[in-house]
């Protein structure tokens, strides 16, 4: 026989209603769904992309990532000449290098000015202060993506802009950097190279002054440095012209580019613009022959 039970009545624990199972909340089914979907688009991105052969044509071609290649190494992968976008009209031969009437004093004195208000991506000491000589040349070779461009820098011409040229050069500045721009229309065609951010706004955060003369012309064959509308505004970005180019003498041209330069500028300038990027608006644009300088040696 059990023990009666002695406590209260008020002892029992209260009664609880049933608590009914819980249901899964809208934003949590949301949020459920969302990552189920997630997965789902990663992985059929895999298969698209990351899976040669499915839902895409393996080229099996292995592309070479810019500014990657072994220090001191001038070697460059020489593309398939590209089919040209539009016919392009070039002179052929090369035109007279403009020449200063009078010498300048030998040796000149260069000032490197910095600009706060438009810092470097790349970090670069700025070329020395103080003398530097008027007299004598210097060879530079641009390996680029596109095949190899020799330069002979001119002192006579422009010291400063000769000097700042080579330090950005022997640091290493120019290595990885693009040629973002490319004019094939009469009176304007270049290539413009130099800037380290890639489309035209960059630079090494100082500025360079202006090395001007009376005569000075832009023929093919002709290396001068670019700037903006403002005096005394260029830094590491220059133009390499391979034909007619008809502007006023506001830019230093410091040196000219030598004959196998000018047949790797004249196979990208018929390969022609790119018209999938975006132009300044002038008819010129990124190049359709991507042209990266993988190392500058001087």
């Amino acid at each position: 026989m059990s023990e009666p039970d002695h406590r209260r009545p008020d002892q029992y624990p209260p009664w609880q209603p049933p608590v009914p199972p819980k249901q899964t909340s809208p934003a949590a089914m949301v949020l459920i769904t969302g990552s189920v979907a997630v997965v789902i688009l990663m992985v059929l991105a895999f298969l698209a992309w990351g899976w040669p052969g499915f839902l895409r044509e393996a080229d099996g071609r292995a592309q070479v990532a810019p500014g990657h290649w072994p220090a001191g190494s001038a070697t460059v992968v020489t593309p398939t000449p590209p089919v040209p976008s539009t016919p392009v009209t070039l002179p052929g031969g090369r035109a007279p290098m403009p020449k200063r009437a009078k010498p300048l004093a030998d040796p000149v004195t260069c000032a490197f000015t910095p600009d706060p208000s438009s810092p470097a991506p790349k970090k670069v000491a700025l070329p020395p202060d103080g003398p530097a000589p008027s007299s004598g040349t210097a060879g530079v070779r641009l390996a680029t993506t596109a095949g190899d461009i020799g330069l002979t820098l001119d002192r006579a011409l422009a010291p400063c802009t000769v000097v700042n040229f080579l330090s950005l050069a022997r640091q290493g500045f120019y290595d990885g950097t693009s040629c973002h721009r490319l004019s094939v229309t009469t009176g304007l065609q270049m290539l413009q190279c130099g800037d380290p951010v890639g489309d035209g706004t960059g630079g090494p955060g100082y500025t360079i002054r202006d090395e001007l003369f009376p005569g000075l012309t832009y023929g093919r064959g002709v290396l001068a440095m670019a700037k903006t509308t403002a005096p005394d505004s260029g830094g590491s970005q220059f133009f390499l012209v391979f034909g007619e180019t008809d502007i006023p003498p506001e830019y230093t041209v410091f040196g000219s580019i030598d004959d196998p330069g000018l047949e790797t500028l004249d196979a990208i300038a018929r390969g022609g613009i790119d018209p999938a990027k975006p132009g300044i608006g002038d008819g010129s644009g990124p190049p359709k022959t991507p042209v990266t300088l993988t190392h500058v040696t001087s």
